[in-house]
């Protein structure tokens, strides 16, 4: 009886502790608030010089932001472009990271592998810190706020931001509209390079459903940053691409305030910005991938704010939580890679990939049906077994497929499912897309390659035949009943 006393007496002791840590850890660290539980500083390189500044909520959404302060390209701004962040990032339950990264000096790729990796790094330890990996954004000031918009659009899936948050950023890497010395500093002798001009200026970089949701803070009288030539580009790519994106002007404030109280609008500001985060919904963990991979149809050509109106938008919404669905469609795109722009050329195939979904829906060929493609039909079956195989390698040896579990034991189905959806009727012959060729020619090679295969086919061509009136004029791409009605069939097909 006296040792079961112990153990209990043992185990409420064990528990106590556990439930003073975070406040322990507070003590430890002086200078922390009650909503901050843990600070450190992690070094980015060997030496020290590029570090990444630690703030962990007591109390956490999963939600994390990184930061990214400015100073032109050659100082660091960091404390009201970066810690001074902290404590209210911390009180809303998110996770905060200063990175103080290291100048370029004409060197672009040494800022933007420090920043590179101090993300890698939060998403990497995601489930130690309490942070969804999939709910990881970004956040830059001036100089800063260009670095953050070049990791929200010229990196790969695995560094890609989950949102942007941009304070007066400089956009344009054009001196004569921007900030003269930001523009030298990141470029070097490339400053006289128009081509890379153009391509880090980051509003020429914005994609449709690639480029992740943005809010943008500036001051109509900054004028050392202009607005219009700026943050107001950003925005403008942003909408143009039918890409979420929230813009903040105020009437004053000039530049540089970033979280300093001094700044005339920062209880609006911090309003402005609270609400904005707390609309943004990030997939639960567990939710099941679908990524959809397809051609204007699926990237929803001509209808307005397709990332949210299109097709795979609202097959989320009839799906529901459990689903993250995601789409990587590209307008004008073939299976074919003799097309006139194949698709797994394409960034979105590479962020496909990268995805990891658990299932994909494949909706390519209407564009191979034009003559200029479909001279290379005898290559289509090899290019479509080519997008599967990448897809799911295990397909790569079909004669194993379907193999039997011994008694006891269970065979894990194939990852990802692969769902291969005919074409949509051809209303009309517009751009030289031929329904003959589609019903003659692609519809029985895809039927064929999921036979082979053991995929599922979606024959949109004949459950769709009927909804020619949810056509735009061009008789090729649905309008947004017509997505909605494409959603219904292919939610119909997954909850099957």
């Amino acid at each position: 009886m006296k040792r079961i006393l112990f153990l209990i007496t043992l185990f409420c002791a064990a528990l106590m502790v556990q439930a003073q840590r975070p406040q322990m850890m507070r003590m430890a660290e002086p200078g922390l608030t009650d909503q901050t539980a843990r600070k450190f500083t992690l070094d980015l390189t060997e030496d020290g010089k590029a570090q990444m500044v630690c703030f962990l909520p007591t109390t956490s959404t999963g939600k994390a932001i990184v930061g990214v302060p400015g100073g032109g390209y050659s100082v660091l701004s960091n404390t009201h472009e970066g810690t001074m962040a902290a404590d209210w990032l911390n009180k809303k339950g998110i996770a905060y990271f200063v990175v103080n990264y290291r100048m370029p000096e004409g060197d672009r790729t040494i800022p933007m592998g420090d920043v590179s990796k101090g993300i890698r790094i939060v998403r990497d330890s995601a489930a130690v810190w309490g942070i969804n990996p999939d709910d990881v954004g970004i956040m830059g000031f001036s100089a800063g706020g260009h670095l953050a918009s070049v990791i929200s659009t010229l990196t790969e899936y695995d560094v890609r931001p989950n949102f942007t948050i941009l304070f007066y950023p400089v956009i344009s890497m054009d001196e004569r509209v921007s900030h003269m010395w930001s523009c030298r500093n990141f470029l070097g002798e490339d400053q006289k390079n128009p081509e890379m001009v153009r391509k880090f200026s980051t509003n020429n970089a914005v994609r449709r459903h690639l480029t992740p949701p943005a809010c943008i803070i500036m001051s109509g009288d900054d004028n050392l940053v202009p607005p219009l030539t700026n943050g107001l580009t950003y925005y403008t790519a942003m909408r143009n691409a039918g890409n979420d994106c929230a813009l903040f002007l105020y009437p004053s404030g000039g530049h540089g305030y970033g979280f300093a109280p001094f700044f005339a609008y920062h209880d609006e500001m911090l309003a402005n910005l609270g609400k904005w985060l707390d609309q943004l919904k990030a997939p639960k963990p567990d939710a099941i991938k679908v990524a959809c991979i397809g051609n204007s149809i699926t990237d929803g050509h001509g209808i307005d704010l397709a990332p949210r109106n299109g097709y795979p938008a609202q097959l989320q919404r009839i799906l529901g939580n459990d689903y993250n669905v995601k789409n990587f469609g590209v307008s004008a795109r073939t299976m074919l890679n003799k097309g006139d722009y194949p698709y797994m050329n394409e960034l979105a195939w590479r962020d496909a990939l990268a995805f990891k979904p658990d299932i994909v829906i494949i909706k390519l060929g209407t564009n191979d049906s034009k003559p200029e493609n479909w001279k290379y039909n005898a290559e289509f079956k090899q290019d479509l077994e080519q997008m599967i195989t990448s897809l799911c390698p295990s397909l790569a040896q079909p004669a194993k497929k379907g193999k039997k579990a011994k008694k006891g034991q269970t065979v894990e189905p194939v990852k990802p499912q692969i769902y291969l959806c005919t074409p949509i009727p051809a209303f009309k012959s517009t751009w030289n897309i031929n329904d003959s060729v589609i019903v003659n020619g692609i519809i029985p090679i895809q039927k064929e390659v999921a036979a082979k295969y053991g995929l599922k086919i979606i024959d949109l061509h004949t459950l769709y035949a009927n909804d020619g009136d949810k056509m735009l004029t061009d008789g090729i791409h649905p309008d947004d009943k017509g997505a909605r009605r494409m959603a219904q069939i292919i939610a119909g097909e997954l909850k099957k």
